[in-house]
């Protein structure tokens, strides 16, 4: 933090924090503006990532322009079009010609933000190149979102989410979605979701620098660095195995044909249905959770035999486990069930929800995380409150070109040029103090991490248990806990409160994401930390929220996707998951293990839940340092979900976002999945001139009855590799699909190394590794990718530290 923002900070404090009763100080209750206010932002708004962006944007005050072509963006034939561009403003500029592309240098040159979802080089095809807008506005933040990066080799696909999926191992890693062989149609847009919010992140960032250098800088991510956001350890399973090949073998988690479970993990996160036909998703990752849920079902968790079924080396041991689990589950009713979970909160389900009732989730409407559309339809509200913003209110989107009249004849406006800036990473001078566990709202830390912030993450002696979860050893929290420094304390002891109470006093930010209760008891809420430091920015992230009905619940990445919807959409929709009170045993176990993999995948809800988390934090820190003072933060595992999932959830009455078919091969016959003479390929020929050459290459005739039958038999004759040649040369996007996981293709693979997404790093337990290079990187401001630490660390020289400073 700049000793400006110290100043401007400091003369806040006394109206920003209201007084209790108790002479205590409370959550702030000043109105501020919006942490964007009186910012500009252009976007291209081509692409669900750029949407997503400038929806971001607008929500929390910025001035967005969407940057439209005469016939419009594509995006808005979209049923989600309204929710996208809510609260932004339409300008159309053709910039086929040179008047156009002059107009939009003028309406840049007095930005703050650009936003190119574009594909690589048409920017500067269109007289928009860097360079350029560098030169007429040196402020300007460039924010470019590509597929696979501009300097690789796959820089020419266009980046559809279903390309960067098929040939960066996602659609392999989802394969067991269908009874049929090979690969899956995964329809969530995990690429284009992730990489909206690395891009905000980076545009935040270089804001927040530009704040005390003065200039802009350009920000870079992509889809296929947004899918290694997921990934929680995986990939480094698949470095164990590969290096002890006669030690360990890789095994999926239930095996497909002998359904056969392979881990005990898979019990812990049980999908099992209910005796009146509700399918439930249980999620009981810690000891105390699992022997809670092993007494609801009957069994006693301190009996050997019970707690040896789940390990044992016998494949039909562990099967009996899994019937003698799912028949105690199938006892109950869902009804009685949530009587059980409403006596004991350690024992806790979720029922799979869908498109049509995930937003009527009671926790958000508790929460009133959700808002009105234009057609009464409801929406996901803000991704994130602050309690000294104002309440959110969504603003209609806007007619096309609606707005056009009123930007683009504005004079220019001169910008001084700023003197040079050094290398200095984004966030370097900020401190968060990471109170949480596993993976949903810690991660969202890692991320600012690279951006050069100090993360400090208080642990108990035992450690957050996501070190321990995988069996092996601190390899399941090396990814979450990269770029950290660890410290041991015990918040339930005066020595704990002590040390919390010193770091928090030299922090900017607190990160919490405790159960309901969880904050009050161990003395850390907002007022607690508030009352020591009101300029904190303290970040609440929880699963469900902050209150009842569920904000006591344990919430765990399936839990939330069961919840959310998110499963049941990865499985194909409800017309693909049998259900009902009379499913025979095998219809049971494989549907179970269908929704097991949809809400489980290469991509899962604490990705997106972290995600969402950096960039409620940078918000916060933004808008402190635009306008001062402290703030109160709130967003969760279930609310940000809501928005991931926004293109699915907001369709309105009589309409429906594009679905893959029950199959899982595509969302019709000319975006999708084919068979080939050896492999799979994706085909997206979603353009005139795409389908024409298509037609030319395979000799179908796509006009004519029964063409998709046609397609599939043509496909068959030759290699993925040829097709994919071929077509990729007469500009037809067609890739051929990677037959295996993004662990084995992207980071374990050659294809990382050619995309330049994939570096090395060090730790204890692996000696050196693979781990993905930062994931959104900077024109100027260096990333730091520090390595993670063991438990405990750095204890004594942070508190060593704390003295040395008399705090």
């Amino acid at each position: 933090m700049t000793p400006a923002a110290h100043v401007r900070a400091g003369q806040r404090r006394t109206a920003g924090s209201a007084i209790d009763d108790a002479g205590s100080v409370t959550e702030p209750r000043r109105r501020d503006p919006l942490p964007l206010d009186g910012l500009r932002v252009v976007s291209t708004a081509n692409a669900l990532p750029a949407a997503i962006v400038g929806q971001v944007l607008a929500d929390y005050g910025a001035e967005v322009l969407l940057l439209e072509p005469p016939a419009g963006s594509p995006l808005r034939n979209h049923p989600a079009w309204g929710y996208w561009s809510r609260g932004q403003h339409s300008v159309l500029v053709d910039l086929s010609d040179a008047e156009g592309q002059e107009r939009a240098r003028r309406l840049l040159g007095r930005s703050d933000v650009f936003v190119d979802g574009w594909g690589s080089g048409v920017a500067a095809r269109l007289g928009l190149a860097p360079e350029i807008l560098e030169a007429r506005n040196p402020g300007l933040v460039q924010v470019r979102i590509s597929a696979f990066g501009d300097q690789s080799p796959l820089a020419g696909l266009k980046g559809w989410e279903s390309v960067v999926m098929a040939r960066a191992g996602g659609s392999a890693s989802f394969a067991n979605l269908s009874a049929r062989p090979g690969p899956c149609f995964v329809s969530t847009p995990y690429c284009s979701v992730s990489a909206a919010h690395l891009a905000l992140q980076g545009a935040l960032g270089a804001l927040l620098e530009r704040e005390r250098s003065g200039r802009g800088q350009r920000v870079r991510t992509s889809l296929v660095q947004g899918l290694l956001a997921f990934d929680t350890w995986n990939w480094l399973i698949h470095v164990l195995a590969l290096r002890h090949a006669s030690a360990f073998e890789l095994e999926p988690a239930v095996d497909p044909g002998t359904l056969v479970p392979n881990t005990p993990f898979f019990f812990r996160l049980l999908v099992a249905l209910a005796k009146d036909g509700k399918w439930l998703q249980f999620s009981q990752t810690t000891e105390r959770l699992w022997h809670a849920f092993l007494r609801a079902c009957g069994l006693d968790p301190d009996d050997p035999g019970v707690q040896q079924s789940a390990v044992s080396e016998d494949p039909a041991v562990r099967v009996r486990f899994w019937e003698t689990l799912l028949r105690a589950v199938r006892s109950r009713t869902a009804a009685q069930w949530r009587a059980v979970f409403d006596a004991d909160p350690d024992v806790w389900a979720e029922e799979f929800r869908n498109e049509r009732t995930a937003l009527e989730h009671p926790q958000l409407l508790a929460d009133h995380r959700l808002a009105q559309g234009q057609d009464g339809a409801l929406t996901p509200g803000a991704l994130v409150e602050g309690s000294t913003w104002p309440a959110f209110v969504p603003r209609p989107g806007p007619r096309l070109g609606a707005d056009t009249d009123r930007f683009v004849h504005q004079p220019a406006e001169a910008r001084p040029t700023p003197a040079d800036a050094g290398n200095e990473p984004v966030l370097a001078g900020v401190t968060i103090i990471e109170l949480g566990t596993f993976y949903a709202a810690p991660y969202g830390a890692t991320l600012l991490a690279e951006q050069g912030a100090r993360v400090i993450k208080i642990e108990p002696a035992e450690g957050d248990p996501i070190r321990n979860v995988v069996g092996i050893p601190e390899l399941g929290g090396i990814k979450v806990l990269q770029g950290k420094e660890s410290i041991v304390a015990d918040l339930a002891t005066p020595e704990g409160q002590e040390v919390l109470g010193k770091l928090t006093r030299k922090a900017d930010v607190v990160l919490q994401s405790y159960r309901a209760g969880v904050a009050e008891r161990l003395r850390c809420t907002a007022a607690d930390l508030l009352a020591i430091n009101p300029d904190l920015i303290y970040v609440s992230s929880p699963g469900y929220g902050d209150g009842p009905p569920c904000g006591h619940r344990p919430a765990f990445a399936p839990t939330i996707g069961a919840a959310s919807g998110l499963a049941v959409r990865n499985a194909g929709g409800w017309g693909a998951v049998p259900d009902g009170p009379d499913l025979d045993e095998m219809t049971v176990k494989r549907t179970a293990v269908k929704l097991s993999s949809a809400a489980m995948g290469i991509g899962n809800a604490d990705g997106f839940a972290a995600l969402g988390v950096g960039t409620a934090i940078l918000l916060g820190l933004l808008g402190r340092r635009r306008f001062g003072g402290g703030n109160v933060l709130r967003t969760s595992m279930l609310s940000t979900m809501s928005h991931a999932l926004g293109d699915w959830l907001v369709a309105g009455p009589g309409t429906r976002a594009p679905a893959p078919d029950e199959e899982l091969m595509g969302v019709g016959p000319l975006h999708r999945l084919y068979e080939t003479a050896q492999g799979w390929v994706l085909l997206a020929a979603e353009g005139e001139r795409e389908r024409a050459a298509l037609a030319v290459a395979t000799g179908v005739d796509l006009a004519g009855a029964g063409f998709e039958t046609k397609l599939e038999a043509a496909f068959l004759a030759e290699p993925a590799a040829r097709w994919q040649e071929r077509l990729l040369a007469d500009g037809v996007s067609c890739v051929e699909v990677s037959p295996q996981g993004v662990e084995m293709t992207v980071m374990l693979g050659p294809l990382g190394t050619e995309l330049g997404v994939v570096t090395t790093a060090r730790h204890p337990a692996m000696e050196e590794y693979p781990r993905p290079s930062a994931l959104t990187t900077f024109s100027r401001s260096r990333s730091v990718l520090g390595p993670a630490p063991l438990l405990g660390e750095q204890t004594g020289a942070i508190l060593a530290e704390l003295e040395a400073e008399g705090l």
